[in-house]
């Protein structure tokens, strides 16, 4: 293997380029005469359906068969078509005569078949050729192929969105990333079977197979269980002035559709992926160059994938800039958006009006939204959840603003929520070092407590009802305080109880409820009930509440100073609370400003701590009683921020390099550091704890930072009562 080649594709992207061989390897044994194995790794055997209706349809077979013999040979081919059921419809024999050493060719169209059996999502019916190379002289059988055949007619629209068979229908579905801790992408073919299956439970009909052709297993169990597929090759980022660069691209394209071409499942081919991600700036020198060789790249790709397959729709997808249009990349059959208004830019309603704004400009030119989503951290909550802070509760709130307007919206073919599951990503940092969290499913392929939202909105053939606090299942906050539980349901009504005793009843709307309720101490039971069809139908979860930390009792208190969320550490549980202004007989800041950082911090496994913080002239002020306490402080210098990946659209522009920050530090009056520096010895970017043992005499601790060099910062503090 050699990842240094830039002539060949990827050149970069936002998840894990894995080398080593590792799907099926196969050792085929074949007589002399058989079909063709050299034709870009396809078995040399291509099915279409160039007449599909409700009335008839059409099958058209092709390959090519080879004579590896010193002596000429007369061959018979013959093609028998089956129903779903297995039942014998047509049988048509060709014979073939090839001189020693010859392939030759081909071409066979079934007569039409009369009614036929609709292939969907919903009803996935399947016909199947079996091809057999036979000697006529001897009867014997050669070689045989056995194809699936789906038989189905599509359209992508600019106004009326996607179409199958005659009739309006939403794209529904998810990127899909392959890998799985601790294997990576060597996963078994039952794992890639899995997949498709948690999808269809899900309520999905469509997958895209991002950002490259995954095992030939996926693609099976989409055409048997039923998901319209977008397969396509990891052109990503930007098309390098490599030479042979171009060469390999056409050629991985080829080979794709070679080997795919006889799943019906497949609807679209893609061959480029946010390709002006990483380009030069449109006014540099080096701009002009770059984008002459992408548009010919594109026209190229484009010219070869009509030339493989007119029949399926060409794909690409767009970043959040016009600019793929004025250049002439929207030269594809259905333009893919990739849009993360609401995450990484802008606000969520911006994603209306981006969508809204490049229909009116282009409404001829279908649109699907190939790529959106938020991160979230199960270790994170928020009841005042804001964009990129990775709690669960705004991965929420963004899919519950994004995915109505896209059901509504006729003219928008479907979408592909960015990602099935969090997956590996080896230059990603934020919250969880080395993942793109965006999931539905963690990595392991439990599913998180969105995904219910998704399966509320897109089954209507079966109850839904989930309590989403499975993400959310300890809590910690005042006696008394009133905490929100959210449900998903399909069901036009719901009621929740309490250890049996019911908070009430809702009506849904958007697929969810929200019910605000005061939980005891302890362990509760949680029932939501609705019915569906005239049955009842129960969800039934544990959740857990505890106090507020208090110091007198022994208990631990913790700050995650400058951040909005609960963190709770997958190590030792420990929940540290949402920072907050000082309210006297409590505790809080005084000044300050809150500050965050994308940059991985080192030395640690409770990153989010470190990621936030408050900088400047701060103090905190702690209602303790009398006694001796272990303060313990938490801080990382994240003054030189790490380079980021261009993925991120320049979330991480406001972290600039700054100079240099020493500051004294005070607790109880008492000078507990001077002229102090976390980075004393190089370490930016690394979790920094230093514990401190205190007497409180005047019923406070008080924690104070004062500047000799640049500004203060402080990410967390704990306290306990020794």
């Amino acid at each position: 293997m050699d990842n240094s080649r830039k002539d060949i594709t990827p050149i970069s992207a936002d998840f894990t380029f894995w080398g080593g061989i590792y799907r099926d390897v196969w050792l085929i044994s074949t007589p002399e005469q058989h079909f063709r194995m050299d034709n870009m790794g396809s078995d040399g055997i291509f099915v279409n359906t160039p007449e599909v209706n409700e009335k008839y349809a059409k099958v058209r077979l092709r390959g090519e068969v080879t004579n590896d013999a010193h002596d000429n040979a007369t061959l018979m081919v013959r093609n028998m078509l089956f129903d779903p059921t297995g039942k014998p419809l047509q049988t048509r024999e060709q014979k073939l005569r090839l001189k020693a050493g010859e392939t030759r060719g081909f071409d066979d169209t079934f007569g039409k078949i009369a009614e036929p059996m609709l292939w969907s999502p919903e009803n996935p019916q399947l016909y199947t050729i079996r091809t057999v190379l036979i000697n006529p002289e001897t009867n014997e059988v050669l070689d045989e192929k056995n194809h699936n055949v789906g038989l189905r007619w599509f359209s992508f629209d600019g106004n009326k969105g996607f179409s199958l068979n005659g009739k309006p229908y939403k794209l529904r579905g998810v990127n899909r990333h392959q890998d799985q801790a601790p294997v990576g992408v060597a996963l078994d073919d039952e794992a890639h079977r899995r997949d498709i299956h948690l999808m269809k439970d899900l309520g999905c009909n469509f997958i895209r197979v991002s950002h490259f052709p995954q095992d030939d297993a996926l693609l099976e169990m989409c055409d048997k269980l039923g998901l319209l597929a977008w397969e396509e090759i990891p052109i990503i980022n930007i098309v390098p002035d490599t030479p042979g660069y171009a060469d390999n691209c056409e050629r991985n394209l080829r080979e794709m559709i070679r080997q795919h071409y006889n799943h019906p499942s497949v609807i679209a081919w893609g061959y480029m992926n946010e390709i002006l991600l990483t380009a030069p700036q449109v006014n540099s020198p080096e701009w002009p160059a770059c984008k002459e060789r992408t548009v010919a790249l594109a026209q190229r790709l484009e010219k070869a994938l009509k030339e493989e397959d007119p029949s399926r729709a060409s794909v690409m997808a767009f970043n959040m800039t016009n600019l793929y249009n004025e250049i002439g990349l929207d030269l594809e059959d259905v333009a893919g958006w990739n849009l993360y208004q609401g995450w990484y830019v802008d606000k969520l309603e911006d994603f209306d009006a981006w969508c809204e704004d490049q229909h009116r400009r282009y409404p001829d030119h279908p649109i699907i939204i190939s790529e959106w989503g938020a991160g979230s951290d199960r270790r994170l909550h928020s009841t005042h959840a804001k964009a990129f802070d990775f709690s669960i509760e705004y991965h929420q709130t963004y899919v519950k603003h994004y995915l109505p307007f896209i059901e509504e919206k006729e003219w928008i073919s479907g979408c592909a929520y960015w990602n099935f599951i969090d997956f590996n990503v080896a230059g990603r940092q934020e919250s969880m070092p080395r993942v793109n969290n965006k999931g539905l499913f963690y990595n392991d392929r439990t599913p998180k407590d969105v995904a219910y939202y998704f399966k509320s909105m897109w089954r209507k053939d079966i109850p839904v009802l989930h309590i989403a606090s499975r993400d959310w299942n300890v809590r910690t906050g005042e006696a008394d305080a009133v905490q929100m539980v959210k449900i998903y349901t399909n069901l036009p009504e719901v009621e929740l109880l309490v250890n049996g005793k019911s908070a009430g009843r809702q009506a849904v709307d958007n697929c969810h409820a929200v019910f605000n309720v005061v939980l005891p101490e302890g362990n509760s039971i949680l029932t939501a009930k609705g019915i569906y069809e005239g049955k009842a139908v129960e969800d039934v979860m544990s959740i857990r509440f505890q106090q507020l930390p208090d110091l007198a009792k022994g208990e631990e208190l913790a700050i995650n100073v400058g951040s909005n969320c609960y963190f709770t550490s997958a190590v030792s549980q420990l929940t540290w609370l949402p920072d907050q202004p000082y309210k006297p007989g409590s505790w809080g800041y005084i000044g300050g400003k809150a500050r965050g950082t994308t940059s991985e911090i080192t030395n640690t496994i409770d990153g989010p701590i470190y990621q936030t913080w408050r900088e400047g002239e701060i103090a905190y002020q702690i209602a303790a009683p009398k006694g001796d306490y272990e303060v313990e402080l938490l801080m990382a210098d994240v003054t030189r921020p790490a380079a980021q990946l261009a993925n991120l659209l320049g979330k991480n522009k406001e972290e600039m390099v700054s100079g240099e920050t020493r500051f004294n530090i005070s607790i109880c009056g008492k000078q507990v550091e001077s002229d102090f520096s976390p980075a004393d010895g190089g370490r930016y970017r690394t979790a920094f704890k230093r514990r401190y043992i205190i007497r409180a005499s005047e019923g406070s601790i008080t924690i104070k930072l004062d500047a000799v060099k640049g500004k203060p910062f402080l990410s967390g503090i704990k306290v306990r009562k020794l």
